[in-house]
């Protein structure tokens, strides 16, 4: 199991709390990732929304890119997933940027292509905002132009949304013959376009079972699409580990007393807008991401084996979220992470089953 976890650029991830003493800024965020490497963590995500949908579109949060190609400099060995929005990017300059990182990170920067949900930012940040196919329909031409650059030394292409006319890009990314592809999707258009045009799939917060189903089926559809096996399994999820259960369950209860507050301001078009596969309620909504369906909640020992049943079902990153962050992502690393990996030890024949 490879262990990631989402860049803190928002202040936090829980709606109904109002300071997680995580505050938005590169300061914060460089101190994270620079202790995650020495802690073991093998990848950050880095979301992009350029309005906080956490805290409430009126408060602070970082921009993605830029955050990204800073870190990759004061890092060395951790991979910077960072998402992109087609609809906010022209595909060409994206191709560019992102060599140009890779190139910054060794090798390190791998991107997370999002649909895009949030008609409201789409609008008041002039970003391209269609029907969900059609949206998927320009993700596909996207990914097909940065293939493209990244591959070619001349590339032209002629689509419904773009059109490039003898385009040159080097260098080259450091990443042969391109940097990873992850996306999440959970709408029929998305699967097919995910299946035929990315590298790795990450499903936002499920049930061991859920997520088997989930990863079976992509599986076929990659086998049907004849492509090579996904790279990867991610799965968001949010933790609370304490010394017991009773301290876990009451954390628990804390960050979901739900009230009314501008973080919910994007709810509606999240539920709304992404053809989700599970009806999705006010409570799951409360922590950013579903985070609380794999149920990463309990005692290190409870948490560990949870793991270990991800990890049957076929999930082989996790993208974990924690609050305070720093506190609590140490907290995991010291107590959960070599308690799974001894557990794995103990019974590697469950695991093969």
């Amino acid at each position: 199991m490879k262990y990631g976890f989402w860049l803190p650029i928002f202040g936090g991830w829980l709606r109904n709390v109002e300071d997680e003493h995580m505050p938005p800024t590169f300061e914060y965020a460089k101190t994270v990732i620079q202790a995650a490497e020495r802690w073991g963590y093998d990848t950050t995500l880095i979301a992009e929304l350029y309005l906080n949908d956490i805290k409430g579109p009126e408060s602070d949060s970082l921009e993605a890119w830029s955050t990204a190609a800073a870190l990759a400099a004061v890092t060395e060995k951790i991979e910077i997933m960072t998402a992109v929005r087609p609809g906010f990017h022209n595909p060409a300059v994206t191709a560019k940027m992102a060599a140009n990182i890779d190139h910054i990170s060794n090798g390190r920067f791998t991107l997370n292509v999002v649909s895009a949900w949030w008609e409201e930012e789409a609008r008041q940040y002039g970003g391209i905002f269609t029907e969900h196919d059609e949206r998927y329909e320009r993700t596909l031409e996207f990914l097909d132009v940065l293939k493209g650059l990244w591959t070619e030394e001349t590339f032209s292409y002629h689509g419904k949304f773009y059109d490039i006319r003898e385009a040159r890009l080097a260098p080259k990314p450091v990443q042969r013959p391109n940097p990873i592809l992850y996306a999440g999707g959970e709408s029929e258009r998305g699967k097919e376009v995910i299946s035929s045009a990315c590298d790795a799939y990450v499903m936002h917060g499920g049930t061991p079972e859920e997520v088997e189903r989930k990863i079976r089926d992509m599986r076929e559809r990659r086998k049907q699409a004849g492509k090579a096996p996904f790279f990867s399994f991610g799965m968001a999820a949010y933790v609370i580990c304490r010394p017991t259960e009773e301290e876990a369950q009451a954390e628990l209860a804390r960050i979901t007393d739900v009230k009314e507050s501008s973080g919910y301001a994007g709810y509606q078009d999240f539920v709304n807008k992404s053809q989700l596969e599970q009806h999705i309620q006010l409570r799951d909504y409360s922590v950013s991401n579903r985070g609380l369906r794999p149920d990463l909640i309990g005692t290190p020992e409870q948490i560990a084996e949870r793991i270990l049943a991800f990890e049957k079902a076929g999930v082989d990153l996790l993208l974990l979220q924690f609050s305070p962050q720093l506190e609590e992502m140490e907290r995991f690393a010291k107590d959960v992470m070599p308690l799974a990996e001894r557990l794995r030890a103990e019974s590697p024949t469950t695991l093969l089953s």
